[in-house]
């Protein structure tokens, strides 16, 4: 799937409805970028360093110089998950944000709680798995879809079940589903284990694995291949255990606890 911002002019901050294209100065080190804005975190007595998702250079740390004064000329453009354009000001170790202007805010999923804690959950997770200086398209298509899909008023385990799974098939480590991750025999999958990658057969039962409810895979499955937005109907005998298991096998891989999520599976 291409990037579906190729070629788009970086708008940047000027006179209302005169939008002009951010400058490329030779020498000076400006450059232009843009991305979700994932967290931040104080830095010094008036900064804050903004960590954000871009699509062609990875995750980025950035300095948003006197963000934290009462009159800072940011506002409230960099708050997390806003999408934003940049211009930026190339340093030894970090880069300044000297121009930003947002480009989608997602401001319906500020509004509600739930929302809140999964759009925290996507980002986290993001943040885990990215890369710094690597192109990340897919991972930031990813998750700008998920965050649309919480604007529009999708929400609930399956959502962010589906994105963690689809996120894990973006980096590589997918579970197995719907055959024995340690024999590929396909069977009715009773048990899941984290160790082996996914669901295994009755043959296959390694110490420490998890007992499934019947269908758990299956439903799984479904939400890992359906489109954020389109989601299966959802299953409140399974909802909420799908969510679990995929909690654990992210957990267990990463090696980290994801705290947002542990927040949001409680």
């Amino acid at each position: 799937m291409g990037w579906p911002y190729r070629g788009i002019r970086h708008v940047v901050e000027g006179t209302p409805g005169k939008a002009r294209l951010a400058p490329t100065i030779h020498g000076m080190g400006l450059r232009s970028d843009q991305g979700i804005v994932l967290r931040s975190y104080p830095f010094g007595e008036a900064d804050r360093v903004v960590v954000i998702l871009s699509p062609n250079n990875g995750k980025l740390r950035t300095v948003a110089k006197g963000i934290r004064k009462t009159k800072s000329r940011f506002g409230g453009r960099l708050e997390p998950f806003t999408h934003v354009d940049l211009v930026l000001y190339e340093g030894r170790n970090l880069d300044t944000i000297t121009q930003v202007s947002v480009i989608e805010a997602f401001p319906s999923l500020r509004s509600d709680l739930d929302r809140v804690l999964a759009a925290g959950t996507m980002v986290e997770v993001v943040d885990a798995v990215a890369t710094e200086q690597e192109p990340s398209h897919r991972l930031f298509l990813l998750l700008q879809r998920g965050l649309k899909a919480l604007d529009r008023g999708t929400e609930g385990a399956d959502l962010v079940t589906s994105f963690l799974l689809k996120l894990t098939e973006a980096i590589g480590f997918a579970p197995a589903l719907d055959r024995c991750a340690s024999c590929g025999r396909w069977d009715v999958p009773l048990r899941f284990s984290l160790s082996e990658g996914g669901a295994v057969c009755t043959s296959c039962r390694p110490s420490g694995t998890i007992r499934l409810t019947a269908g758990l895979t299956a439903y799984m499955s479904a939400l890992a291949s359906s489109d954020l937005t389109h989601l299966p109907p959802s299953d409140p005998r399974l909802s909420g255990e799908a969510l679990g298991v995929t909690r654990r096998f992210l957990e267990h891989h990463l090696e980290r606890k994801l705290s947002s999520l542990a927040v949001l599976h409680e």
